[in-house]
């Protein structure tokens, strides 16, 4: 990369952007009333057949694991030690005794009880989903060429070379790439040549660049061209 490539470099909200310099002195690319847009879908469409079979990544979840462990560790711990404590011939610890009192006393219709209720029942869902959801939604699974060996690539390893695939398309001064599972979202800004032919080469160019990145489940693709109202 160059030094006005280096210094033109700015993050957008929706993927990593590159500005190329100007050139043939056409209006600089940038925000602002007045663009002439040129938007459609890409002719690039996903082939289900061409994709490889290979499942998500799941993600260990140390920390939520971590965290039930030891609230279930303290909570089985304490029971424990006062049961002990009962058998030896003490008095219960107070804090049994209160909730066995309230819970002998307090109807189900009672507010704390209700309240108690729904919180169990939360945690439960969401212990749920973290157990039979895969995660690591950031990581997109790479076919498998070989049985015992599993590749993916993040997100935005995908979009950055995506967009520098664009930039290398004649008449692109700076693009944005935002990759999600499903779709491949391309914004570029075009200082000359027609904003249709433009994107007709990004159509082929990132289509070869998706195929190329050997993806188990190749996204569909978008892609829009705009550039500055000349004044």
């Amino acid at each position: 990369m160059s030094d006005a490539e280096r210094e033109n470099t700015r993050p957008g909200p929706a993927g990593p952007t590159l500005e190329k310099p100007s050139e043939g002195g056409g209006p600089p690319a940038g925000g602002g009333a007045g663009m002439e847009q040129s938007s459609s879908a890409a002719r690039y469409r996903p082939d289900p057949e061409a994709d490889g079979r290979a499942g998500r990544f799941w993600s260990v979840r140390r920390v939520p694991a971590a965290v039930v462990g030891l609230l279930l560790l303290a909570a089985t711990g304490l029971l424990l030690y006062d049961i002990a404590a009962v058998r030896a011939d003490r008095p219960g610890a107070a804090w049994r005794r209160v909730l066995a009192d309230e819970l002998a006393t307090r109807s189900l219709d009672d507010p704390w009880v209700v309240a108690a209720a729904v919180a169990a029942v939360l945690l439960g869902l969401w212990l749920l989903v973290l157990a039979l959801t895969p995660g690591l939604r950031g990581l997109l699974p790479m076919r498998r060429e070989k049985p015992d060996l599993r590749a993916g690539l993040e997100r935005r390893a995908v979009a950055v070379i995506l967009r520098d695939r664009a930039l290398e398309v004649s008449g692109v001064q700076s693009a944005r790439v935002a990759v999600s599972r499903r779709r491949i979202r391309v914004r570029a800004q075009a200082h000359f040549r027609d904003l249709d032919d433009v994107r007709a080469d990004l159509d082929a160019v990132l289509a070869d660049g998706i195929g190329e990145l050997g993806l188990a489940r190749r996204p569909a693709l978008a892609v829009h061209v705009r550039r500055p109202a000349r004044g």
